[in-house]
């Protein structure tokens, strides 16, 4: 079936497929940048127009923006992994110094010889950046002040009648200022990446707006819920959020952003719809009380987490309610950052009405 239906990976918005080649692996723990072939000849049969591939005096060349931090996977171990590129597609790889935002420009003789280049370039830079954490989110804020003092009055709550319970303790609560839903995660390498990002988004607003009525959007906090199947042993329990009229219009505004930024190749889709969830305890909390909500637990090592007994609290505060408000926006976040109003910083946003 993989002969028929090849997975497929989004690249800058074009579609490729992916021929079934066993793929190398890399040590990422020995900073191993080395070049694999089974890698980059997966794509090689796209069309060679595929790419801005401009003539000129000398030939053909195609530039292409790559963030910095991405150079070192071009360039390869001493150097390996370019001389390589250059010596089987016949052509010439300029990448700017590390550090420097610019293009990596090819250059070659002939049209296809560059078009596999940069073909090739694309699919290692693809497969190291989805190995980069990632660095913005596209969030709704929930610290409106109505739930935040009702998250405060829940955490106040939950400690004072089950601080006995396995692991539970003050540690693992949710930052009141930084309550928000995750639509979904963003690798953004460079303020030009956020700007492509922060221009989709506006891009996005008018259908935002038709499903709203260009009316901010009335929701309520109400009740908790977990992630994993064992009630005892818990790492995320998440205050469920919904629109008071009962209607899924906030769900459709998730799902439509997702599409949006997946089909753009700026998202990678996790599930088939957004998960419509806002976390008030995180057990990644206990050792970092940066760590963002991550929305899969199971992609933390184990060892970095204690989970706690959520019995107790799944039974005494299922329908616990935490306050409603009007939303009105949704913005891009900056992980590990910290606005005036002790949100995260916003790389962008649009308004529903």
């Amino acid at each position: 079936m993989e002969v028929l239906r090849p997975p497929l990976i989004n690249i800058n918005g074009r579609i490729y497929r992916k021929n079934p080649v066993q793929e190398e692996t890399y040590e990422e723990e020995e900073e191993d940048y080395s070049y694999s072939e089974a890698a980059v000849d997966q794509c090689l049969d796209e069309p060679c127009d595929a790419h801005n591939i401009e003539q000129t005096d000398r030939g053909f060349r195609c530039a292409l923006d790559v963030p910095s931090v991405l150079y070192k996977y071009i360039i390869g171990k001493k150097g390996e992994t370019r001389r390589r590129l250059e010596s089987e597609t016949k052509t010439s790889i300029n990448i700017p110094k590390q550090g420097v935002e610019g293009q990596i420009v090819v250059t070659g003789a002939h049209r296809p010889s560059v078009s596999s280049a940069v073909t090739r370039i694309e699919v290692l830079i693809d497969s190291f950046r989805r190995k980069q954490p990632f660095t913005h989110f596209l969030s709704f804020a929930l610290n409106h002040a109505q739930v935040r003092e009702g998250f405060l009055r829940f955490r106040e709550e939950v400690l004072e009648h089950c601080s006995q319970d396995s692991g539970v303790d003050v540690s693992i609560f949710q930052n009141p200022d930084k309550l928000h839903l995750t639509i979904g995660t963003l690798v953004l390498l460079n303020q030009q990446e956020v700007t492509r990002a922060n221009e989709l988004l506006h891009q996005c607003q008018d259908t935002i707006r038709e499903i709203t009525g260009a009316e901010a959007l009335p929701v309520e906090v109400r009740g908790v819920e977990y992630m994993n199947d064992d009630p005892s042993m818990v790492d995320v329990l998440y205050a469920k959020v919904s629109v008071q009229d009962g209607s899924d219009r906030l769900q459709q505004i998730s799902d439509r952003l997702v599409e949006c930024f997946v089909s753009a190749g700026l998202m990678e889709r996790e599930r088939d719809r957004v998960k419509i969830h806002a976390t008030v305890m995180n057990t990644l909390f206990r050792r970092d009380p940066s760590a963002e909500d991550r929305e899969a637990p199971a992609r933390a090592n184990p060892r970095d987490r204690e989970a706690f007994n959520g019995k107790n609290i799944l039974q005494m505060f299922r329908d616990f309610y935490f306050g409603a408000f009007e939303l009105n926006s949704v913005q891009i976040s900056q992980r590990f950052s910290t606005d005036s109003s002790g949100y995260y910083s916003s790389a962008g946003h649009i308004t529903f009405s």
